[in-house]
């Protein structure tokens, strides 16, 4: 019975919807995180009387047709790239942006990643890293004996370095935004490379041109909302249900044709 294959399709959708909201409820402390949801589509469908067609000799048309549908599929998950709110931590090398931007990083393989985490570290170098070590673009290298390091709105990072009484300007943090950001690849550390769907990076000066400006010693939180993703985990369950009595029901259909004499 052909119901039993088209509930089983809406039971993996919605299987797939629970995975995502369970990854958006997991990642609700994660720094920059941006929440995804299921964009689901209907299957082909199987058309026993076209809309439209002939009904008799004499030209009478059918306004409507009959067609049985197969079932649904995740179409796409797309990530929800809203801002998310800004939080305090006191920490002189966080830097949270506010607005559109991503900061450059150099990956280990070469590529540049893109991220909204701007919980900054120095490495042996004095080099601003992030925290599993990567390169933040433009290199920017804090001096052993930098005093009071400042980041402003615009990304120019400054400190007082010896016994200077007047800062000195070790650089200026890069942003880059993309035409389609929902369209960036995800590849783990809270990092996203640029793909042909997202068009290539438009790299630009912080708080100018539409980018967003910084806010130093401070963090963007994860855009999840916990009531939002409590209510869709409860409608996804009911659909799941939903479905699977459909196979019950068809099981049991199934069951008393079996049993005709």
């Amino acid at each position: 019975m052909k119901a039993l294959y088209t509930a089983s399709t809406g039971m993996a959708a919605q299987e797939r919807n629970v995975e995502i909201i369970s990854n958006n409820i997991a990642n609700m402390r994660t720094t920059g995180f941006k929440r995804q949801r299921a964009d689901f589509q209907d299957l082909l469908y199987q058309v026993y009387r076209r809309a439209g067609s002939d009904s008799s000799s004499n030209g009478t048309q059918l306004p409507t047709g009959v067609e049985i549908g197969s079932g649904v599929k995740t179409g796409a998950t797309p990530r929800i790239m809203s801002q998310g709110n800004v939080a305090p931590t006191e920490k002189e090398l966080d830097v949270a942006i506010r607005g559109e931007g991503f900061f450059s990083i150099t990956l280990p393989d070469g590529r540049t990643g893109y991220t909204r985490d701007g919980s900054f570290e120095r490495d042996s170098q004095g080099q601003l890293v992030t925290i599993e070590g990567y390169l933040v673009q433009p290199g920017i290298t804090i001096p052993d004996t930098a005093r009071s390091v400042s980041i402003a709105a615009d990304g120019t990072v400054q400190a007082f370095l010896n016994q200077d009484a007047t800062p000195t300007t070790l650089g200026q943090l890069q942003l880059s935004r993309f035409v389609n950001k929902a369209g960036l690849e995800s590849v783990g550390e809270n990092l996203y490379v640029e793909t042909a769907a997202s068009g290539p990076a438009q790299t630009g000066t912080a708080n100018s041109d539409g980018f967003g400006n910084l806010l130093q010693a401070h963090l963007e939180l994860a855009n999840v909302n916990a009531v939002t993703e409590i209510a869709d985990l409860i409608a996804a369950q009911r659909a799941y249900e939903m479905n699977a009595r459909v196979i019950s029901g068809a099981d049991q259909m199934l069951q008393a044709t079996s049993q005709l004499r």
